[in-house]
């Protein structure tokens, strides 16, 4: 378990997160999410000890990361893969973080292959591409079979096949009950792997709850109505809360009411109905919509003048 509680780190006049609180329950994949600069990297950094916090504190299984007389062997950590020195090889480094932890040499030939890095093993890692880097930091964070694991954009440069293996392999880690915390700015696969999140902005908590309600409470899905009486029905179902949209060629687009109000309403009023498609936000589409007045650096709104 990860416990954050009033979490806040200042960087002279900047407050990089401020009175962050959340927990991370064991069990499941909780996704840590946030716009560029909203503090995830600086509370992760807080949580694995690489930085000090201003006031607050952050604990893991009860205890300061500090104050683990083997770290390794109790967080496995991915927050800037190619922090290997670039002559080692990846076997030899992963050979001497083991040494140092006291773990079998048999458990480093075991996490190469598991991360599919047996074929270039023995290859320098200042030449590996992007995604054999995320590859050999996955490695090192599983290393010690630890039982809380945080990753930073662990798919960072892998292909389809690595995607899905991660995809697998965090959802495996969780299925054994293990701690599981996943920062990514992929949207898609934060939705097929993430259970929970966990979403901050400005440095400040703006949501901490399951991914199927956080969707579902955002209120951007829409109903696509096909029929023939489609501005009698738009005037029946307008109300507070209800938008229509696209009136003309006998089409609306509804939101702020369900398919089987919509469709009642028209059977009511004898109105005959062609097609009836509830469309749901996305979870692109609830996080943007909760962020939009967190993001640091907004983009323009219009097209980018070249």
């Amino acid at each position: 378990m990860i416990e954050v509680h009033q979490l806040t780190k200042r960087y002279g006049d900047k407050t990089a997160v401020d009175g962050l609180t959340f927990t991370v329950e064991p069990g499941t994949v909780t996704g840590f999410l946030g716009p560029n600069g909203a503090g995830k990297s600086t509370t992760m950094r807080l949580i694995t000890g690489l930085d000090s916090p201003t006031a607050g504190h952050a604990r893991v299984n009860g205890k300061r990361y500090a104050d683990f007389a083997a770290p390794l062997r109790e967080v496995g950590v991915l927050l800037e893969a190619r922090a290997v020195h670039a002559g080692r090889s990846a076997h030899h480094h992963l050979r001497a973080l083991a040494h140092t932890h006291g773990i079998p040499r048999s458990r480093v030939d075991e996490v190469i292959g598991m991360v599919g890095l047996r074929e270039v093993a023995r290859q320098r890692a200042g030449k590996f591409s992007l995604g054999m880097g995320q590859r050999l930091g996955i490695a090192v964070a599983l290393l010690a079979d630890p039982a809380t694991v945080l990753l930073d954009e662990p798919v960072n440069g892998l292909d389809p096949e690595g995607v899905l293996w991660v995809r697998r392999l965090l959802t495996s880690l969780a299925a054994e009950g293990r701690t599981v915390l996943l920062s990514s700015h992929l949207m898609s696969e934060m939705a097929q792997t993430a259970e929970h999140l966990v979403i901050i902005g400005r440095g400040r908590l703006l949501a901490d709850t399951t991914v199927d309600r956080f969707v579902r409470e955002a209120g951007l899905g829409t109903v696509k109505v096909v029929s023939p009486g489609a501005a009698l029905l738009a005037e029946l179902l307008r109300g507070p809360g209800v938008e229509i949209t696209g009136e003309g060629h006998g089409t609306l687009q509804v939101a702020g009411a369900d398919a089987e109000l919509i469709g009642t309403t028209a059977a009511r009023h004898g109105i005959p109905v062609y097609e009836l498609t509830p469309h749901a936000a996305s979870l692109e589409d609830a996080f943007m919509e909760l962020t939009r007045e967190s993001v640091e650096y907004p983009a323009a709104a219009q097209g980018v003048a070249v």
